[in-house]
């Protein structure tokens, strides 16, 4: 069986692929920014704005070239969030620093750098491991992966990495949990209630868990998800989310109100036909990325395994049983995973990284 996507809009990535990272999109209720980071700025576009891509662009000087660290924007984009090596830093879009926090460096060396260019000009530091933050729905929060200690901290030999909550508009630290991980990458989820956030945490061959923080206004608690897992998507209502393991064989549903623990799955083996075109025994995997398009319902592909043979492939799924629905169907061709967009959307981005689309289901009469 076959879904029909229907085209919503199409945006220009504000940045030239060959300088900058390729754009993604940030998700909260009611607002979906489109954002994109080159060495010297960060762009973000409000996509549901008449005149997106097109003179709503908002632009953030960047405090250090792109490789060293992550970046995030505020939902009302009056502030771009830089994980960086040795601090996490909030910057206004006319350049000015709102704040900065300090932290151990990622580049492994024992100290707690003043300044990027202590540390621009050495080699060991490119190829350093890295956190990452992002903000709360409400604007007001902001969520940091860092290593340990914080400036002011007592400096210890066994400091680990630390997931912390700080005010966004001060940047003062309001709460930390130690993850007791050893990582080389981060990557936050969004959640519709600000006082929520999901954390992944890939430590390579150490394993990869799956971390759902809650802030109570005092404390901040993290509840394990799952090891060698990736979160991909919190279903709209927060009550559910999506995994799938570092092997990409299974989509995991978590329903929360019953504990973290994976309530049901879908084995891609099982579930989803060989590509026309593969005619050997390669197998057929989940992509890392995926979207609810409702409470209800998810759409993700098999892009990466797909793409060997050419044409990839995204599918619908009834997360309420772990049934697939069918394969989407586009109108024009489409490459890349489904990611998510918001409001019941999904994006993709074209194979030369210029352009996105964002789809809708076709609604039936």
């Amino acid at each position: 069986m076959t879904i029909a996507a229907r085209l919503i809009a199409t945006v220009a990535a504000p940045l030239a692929p060959g300088t900058a990272d390729a754009p993604q999109m940030l998700c909260w209720p009611n607002r979906t920014l489109l954002v994109q980071r080159g060495d010297t700025e960060v762009v973000a576009v409000d996509i549901d704005q008449p005149e997106a891509g097109r003179g709503d662009e908002i632009r953030f000087p960047a405090p250090w070239p792109r490789r060293f660290g992550t970046v995030t924007v505020s939902p009302e984009r009056d502030a771009a969030v830089f994980a960086g090596i040795h601090a996490v830093r909030s910057v206004a879009a006319a350049g000015a620093t709102r704040w900065e926090v300090r932290h151990g460096c990622w580049g492994g060396c024992p100290q707690l750098h003043a300044s990027f260019h202590e540390y621009a000009n050495d080699k060991d530091h490119l190829y350093a491991d890295s956190g990452s933050a992002a903000v709360s729905a409400d604007g007001k929060l902001v969520w940091a992966h860092v290593r340990g200690p914080l400036a002011g901290d007592e400096i210890t030999e066994d400091d680990q990495e630390l997931w912390v909550v700080l005010d966004a508009a001060a940047g003062r630290p309001l709460g930390r949990v130690n993850t007791g991980t050893v990582a080389s990458s981060s990557e936050h989820t969004s959640h519709p209630d600000p006082s929520q956030m999901g954390l992944s945490l890939g430590e390579g061959e150490e394993g990869s868990p799956v971390l759902r923080g809650r802030w109570d206004g005092q404390q901040l608690t993290a509840e394990h998800v799952g090891d060698e897992r990736i979160l991909l998507a919190v279903s709209p209502s927060g009550r559910r989310l999506l995994t799938v393991p570092v092997g990409q064989w299974s989509l995991s549903l978590h329903e929360l109100e019953n504990g973290p623990k994976v309530a049901r799955k879908l084995d891609a083996t099982d579930a989803v036909p060989a590509h026309p075109q593969n005619t050997g025994d390669d197998r057929v995997y989940w992509d890392f990325d995926a979207a609810f398009v409702d409470e209800d319902t998810v759409v993700a592909g098999t892009s990466e395994c797909d793409a060997r043979y050419g044409s990839v492939r995204h599918w619908l799924v009834d997360v309420r049983g772990m049934d697939l629905r069918g394969e989407i169907s586009y109108p024009v061709p489409v490459s890349g995973p489904a990611r998510a967009a918001g409001d019941g959307r999904w994006h993709t981005i074209s194979k030369d990284g210029t352009t996105v689309h964002l789809w809708g289901l076709v609604q039936e009469n």
